[in-house]
């Protein structure tokens, strides 16, 4: 889930860039950028930390 949510989260910065890049016509400002690249990174680094708490539940660590 979410792995998922960073995913969509960072699609959309990747979006906006390159739609500032090919057309000059961004929908957000540098600060909206900086925070939804701080979202995805942290979705990223819970499904990262939430994966490897199941993984060591599994083994029985």
């Amino acid at each position: 889930m979410f792995l998922g949510a960073s995913a969509v989260v960072f699609a959309i910065f990747a979006v906006n860039v390159a739609m500032g890049a090919f057309t000059g016509n961004a929908f957000m400002g540098d600060v909206q950028e900086m925070l939804v690249l701080f979202a995805a990174s942290i979705l990223f680094v819970v499904a990262i930390l939430k994966k490897e708490a199941d993984r060591k539940n599994k083994d029985g660590s």
